[in-house]
């Protein structure tokens, strides 16, 4: 039995989530219904980072066992089956006693928001045309990096044994005419994200002051954090593993028999 790691990017608009459902349209569903058609039998994945509908990823990765060495061309194969808003990007043989969730290290996630409308940028950030103060936003954005215990910004239906999560990194970026959010954490709970960025914009706006954010930050129960950032806004930006975890991956590249490599197909030389 070997193990492979599946590293993806997808587009969440259309998607009722990351997680396989038994009704609706999911990223983890169709990836399995790909695998399950190409390796002619039914195939379980286990992913990264469950992201909510509507939530983007630039980089996600599952696992998968298979009883027989895949395709040469399986990359090829998979994205010719999935659908447009799901990519493959790269696939991984990796140690059998890898894991995709509990071997990562750190999730990094990213918000935009865009001040004006932009056709190019509809489904693909929070069009957010008020004033906000950047200065306020990054003030909030150090006390995020302070904190531990983030039971506030979580949902309610969570089966968690711990809201403590350890936050390597948070600010806010002005880029053009978009304001991002980029924090990176060692886990994240389902929403927190959305809840931390809604609950700022309110400080950003001079709706919650100072002293009221770090009451909200330090509240047992997420009465007062604002979750009503969309989805669309929400990007999944880098899932990372200990060095080492990840090996040669077959990146648009089919592997011949005896370990020697060769391109798939002719490709683009600018990738």
């Amino acid at each position: 039995m070997a193990r492979y790691f599946i590293e993806v990017a997808y587009c969440g608009a259309g998607f009722s989530g990351f997680q396989t459902q038994q009704n609706g349209l999911t990223v983890q569903g169709e990836l399995e219904r790909a695998l399950s058609l190409l390796t002619r039998r039914p195939v379980s994945t286990t992913g990264a980072s469950r992201t909510d509908a509507g939530v983007h990823a630039f980089q996600n990765f599952l696992h998968f066992d298979s009883e027989t060495p895949l395709h040469p061309g399986i990359l090829y194969k998979m994205n010719a089956l999935l659908p447009r808003g799901i990519a493959v990007k790269a696939v991984y043989p990796v140690a059998d006693t890898a894991h995709a969730r509990f071997d990562a290290v750190s999730r990094a996630y990213e918000y935009v928001l865009y001040a004006h409308k932009d056709p190019f940028l509809q489904g693909r950030g929070y069009h957010f045309p008020y004033p906000l103060q950047l200065d306020i936003l990054r003030e909030t954005a150090a006390l995020i990096r302070e904190h531990r215990d983030f039971r506030a910004f979580s949902k309610r239906n969570t089966q968690v044994k711990t809201f403590v999560c350890n936050i390597l990194s948070a600010d806010w970026e002005q880029a053009d005419d978009r304001l991002i959010f980029r924090i990176r954490a060692n886990r994240f709970l389902r929403g927190m994200v959305r809840g931390l960025v809604g609950t700022q914009l309110l400080a950003g706006r001079g709706r919650l002051g100072m002293d009221d954010f770090r009451r909200v930050l330090d509240e047992a129960e997420g009465t007062r954090a604002d979750f009503s950032a969309p989805a669309q806004g929400l990007f999944l930006k880098e899932v990372a593993y200990p060095e080492g975890l990840l090996t040669a991956a077959q990146r648009g590249i089919a592997l011949k028999r005896g370990g020697k490599e060769k391109p798939a197909g002719n490709l683009f030389p600018l990738f």
